[in-house]
């Protein structure tokens, strides 16, 4: 019996594979492995995987397309592995919602802990339901929406919502990227602010007018 769970690793590098199965499985995990996204997509289908790693260099199918088929199905957690030169696909990771990113060379024991911390932030969800208001905005914690000024309902990914929520709960306060990237992502800060950053677009192209303010030099703050 694996106590963890099950991590799916979409990866065309079998060497990266045989060594994070080895750190997983010491960790009480069962790393199941995809070399192709066609192939990672149909292990997802048949297993009830807790996070999929994903690459975004694959053949045939890339990384961005695998992500954007498993976010129309579910709200696992995804984290991308990308070169150092990949910035604007990893950008385009996020902005599809992946949770997380890691760039290659990384290490396993960070890796390991990127999961573990995005597992313990997906599970914490509120048990009772809150809705508070930031001006003619409704955020509804439970169902994990908002109502826009107009009356329609905006659904953003999971970790757009724990952002965003954050940032109400803490109103008026100006919060930096690595207390935000500690808060909400629930690891220490490893210069990854890009992360932040670009949830940050995404609410505010998801939610137009939604009073989330950039605090030069620090970080963002929401008012209202």
């Amino acid at each position: 019996m694996v106590a963890a769970g099950t991590i799916l690793l979409i990866e065309d590098e079998e060497e990266i594979a045989d060594l994070l199965k080895m750190y997983f499985e010491k960790e009480g995990f069962r790393l199941v492995h995809a070399l192709t996204g066609e192939g990672g997509l149909e292990r997802f289908a048949a297993r009830d995987a807790r996070v999929v790693l994903l690459d975004i260099g694959l053949p045939g199918m890339d990384g961005i397309e695998v992500c954007r088929r498993i976010r129309s199905a579910s709200d696992v957690p995804v984290i991308m592995l990308t070169a150092r030169d990949g910035e604007v696909d990893t950008v385009v990771g996020l902005e599809i919602g992946a949770d997380d990113y890691v760039t290659k060379p990384f290490s396993p024991r960070e890796l390991v802990a990127r999961v573990k911390a995005v597992l313990r932030r997906s599970e914490e969800r509120p048990v009772r339901a809150h809705v508070k208001t930031v001006g003619e905005f409704t955020i509804d914690s439970g169902r994990r929406e908002v109502t826009m000024p107009d009356g329609t309902t905006a659904r953003p990914t999971a970790r757009e919502f724990d952002l965003l929520w954050h940032l109400i709960e803490h109103r008026g306060l100006a919060l930096s990227r690595p207390q935000i990237l500690e808060a909400v992502w629930g690891y220490d800060y490893f210069g990854e602010s890009r992360t932040v950053d670009v949830h940050i677009r995404q609410l505010r192209k998801k939610l137009a007018g939604i009073p989330i303010e950039t605090v030069w030099g620090i970080g963002y703050r929401i008012d209202g």
